[in-house]
């Protein structure tokens, strides 16, 4: 079943960095934070906040998944085993990291083309306008809210809290 908009949250896959098929359906139920990363950024810092929100939610519902991205500045060109293993060394990341895709443009990725258009940014623009820019989906597929890049992991935490199961509104 599709919307107006595209396929729901729920039709979506994407491919890991390990090659494996992620699909959307897989998370229902989560909340699910997407972030689009770079490992050479003035933001790859955030990586580590990223991986402490890994490591206080995911037991409670909440799902991560980088999207590294080489459109801004290109600041992302490694290959897909470079990037786990920097992320790995550098941030002792844990959460799924997805295959290298474009955010903006005739190619981007099903999955932040559908996340754009549920959340547009600034005066409704849907492109994307740096690395590290956060979409949080809540457990029924529902884009709940998108964060610029400046907005550190750890400010989102109270957005995380309020979206995961057994949470009191």
């Amino acid at each position: 079943m599709s919307s107006a908009n595209g396929p729901l949250w729920f039709e979506l896959s994407a491919k890991q960095a390990d090659g494996q098929l992620l699909s959307m359906e897989s998370l229902r139920g989560r909340v699910v934070l997407v972030v689009n990363v770079a490992s050479r950024c003035g933001f790859t810092p955030q990586y580590k906040q990223l991986q402490e929100l890994h490591d206080r939610y995911s037991q409670r519902g909440l799902s991560i998944l980088a999207f590294p991205c080489n459109q801004f500045g290109s600041q992302e060109p490694g290959t897909e085993a470079e990037i786990l293993q920097f992320c790995s060394t550098n941030y002792g990341v844990s959460f799924p990291v997805m295959s290298k895709v474009q955010v903006n443009g005739a190619n981007t990725e099903p999955v932040f083309d559908y996340l754009k258009k549920q959340a547009p940014g600034l005066l409704g623009s849907e492109a994307i306008k740096w690395n590290f820019t956060k979409f949080l989906v809540d457990g029924q597929g529902k884009v709940h809210s998108r964060y610029a890049p400046t907005t550190s992991p750890s400010d989102i935490a109270k957005d995380i809290e309020k979206l995961l199961p057994g949470s009191v509104l």
